[in-house]
């Protein structure tokens, strides 16, 4: 692969650290989802210092660039998302976030990092280029709806034949690969219940409505929906992580049993159809415990993103240039995982692939998983993601 080796030639060691020096900057200004402000005049300026590029503003916070080769081919978007959490870091690097409870607990600001590099090195290959490149650094990968969805809507999908991109996984190993052909992310939803009952005197519970636990019938019930309506060959999750009722500050009784109590969750599996099934489901439950004991509930589901489902001939394609990068025995085949990737919005115009890049490293505590206070990347995996995509990007384009 001639023309990519060439390319790999301008990675110098100074390219290197400017990435490294990118990342860390970007880890300690992190953005919330749809408030990266900073974070997207930061791109847009770094790109701008390439040439060669023409750059757009699709969104408020993300950016697009297109590279045009000098020969006709096909389109390739390449993507990677800029959001941060709204954890509170407890990591003790000299680049730790600056903005109190904010953290890059997922690694996107290594992704920007990565295809920040990709597009440099690139920009300066414009003449060994048949077709023509994107680079979407997008918003709000984070909090469904997502960004995903408004970058479409926005036009920088129109006319690309192919959609790639990467996640760094702090849980697997630097150095290794994994990329499958098939379904890689859920499809999911999130909903919200509140129980509303007659609160009253905790020493006199035959007075009232009691909504907790009325709530704490609605939690067990609701697991039944996984083990008893649902296939056992399918892959369901179906989870409460958050119920509020009463007070609990300083001044708050423990004899009061309070009118409502609100619930909240996420469901998500592989099946989207019948993943569109569960809400009614849910409701039904719901609904007959609460009519049961004399209560009344509001129930509202949203559906989140769709499944992420590589295409096969790219995989397969993608899987042949890390093979070739990095050799078959650091390349292995992914396995489904449970949490929401909304790169699906990208596969909904045109077949793609999405591939992960280990970033641990137990030798030096690189253990956390991600959306932890004390989440953190092995910093060689940069590079190693920047040569994944080089070497994608001329099998794809040939």
């Amino acid at each position: 692969m001639t023309d990519t080796l060439e390319a790999l030639s301008g990675f110098t060691e100074q390219m290197k650290k400017e990435m490294v020096q990118w990342r860390r900057h970007l880890h300690a200004n992190p953005e919330l989802s749809f408030h990266e402000d900073k974070t997207s005049l930061f791109v847009y300026e770094t790109l701008q210092s390439f040439g060669s590029l023409e750059i757009t503003r699709p969104t408020k916070t993300s950016v697009m660039a297109r590279l045009i080769g000098s020969c006709p081919g096909k389109t390739l978007a390449i993507r990677a998302d800029m959001d941060a959490l709204p954890i509170q870091e407890e990591s003790s690097y000299d680049f730790i976030s600056k903005n109190p409870g904010v953290m890059h607990a997922c690694g996107h600001d290594g992704h920007t990092a990565i295809l920040l590099t990709t597009a440099k090195i690139l920009s300066g290959l414009k003449e060994q280029i048949n077709g023509e490149i994107r680079f979407i650094f997008q918003h709000a990968e984070e909090v469904p709806p997502g960004g995903a969805i408004q970058m479409v809507e926005a036009g920088v999908m129109d006319g690309v034949d192919m959609v790639i991109g990467l996640h760094l996984v702090s849980t697997m190993e630097v150095g290794n690969l994994a990329i499958n052909s098939g379904t890689l992310h859920p499809a999911l939803g999130n909903f919200d219940i509140k129980i509303m009952g007659k609160g009253g005197h905790g020493a006199s519970p035959h007075e009232t409505i009691d909504s907790l636990t009325i709530a704490a019938q609605v939690v067990t019930n609701l697991q039944q929906i996984v083990s008893r309506n649902i296939d056992p060959f399918e892959t369901v999750a179906l989870s409460i992580t958050k119920i509020h009722g009463g007070a609990f500050d300083g001044n708050a009784a423990y004899n009061v049993i309070p009118d409502t109590l609100e619930l909240g969750g996420t469901v998500r599996g592989f099946n989207e159809e019948l993943l569109d099934s569960i809400p009614a489901l849910m409701e039904r439950i719901i609904k007959g415990i609460t009519v049961a004991h004399g209560a009344a509930y509001q129930f509202s589901y949203k559906k989140g993103y769709r499944p992420v489902i590589n295409d096969h001939q790219i995989a397969a394609l993608v899987e042949e240039s890390l093979i070739e990068a990095f050799g078959a025995e650091a390349v292995h085949k992914a396995k489904p995982i449970m949490p929401g990737e909304d790169f699906s919005e990208y596969l909904q115009k045109a077949p793609g692939a999405y591939f992960y890049i280990g970033a641990g490293n137990q030798a030096k505590g690189i253990v956390y998983p991600h959306h932890h206070p004390r989440f953190a990347i092995d910093e060689d995996a940069l590079a190693i993601g920047v040569k994944a995509f080089l070497y994608a990007v001329f099998k794809l384009l040939g």
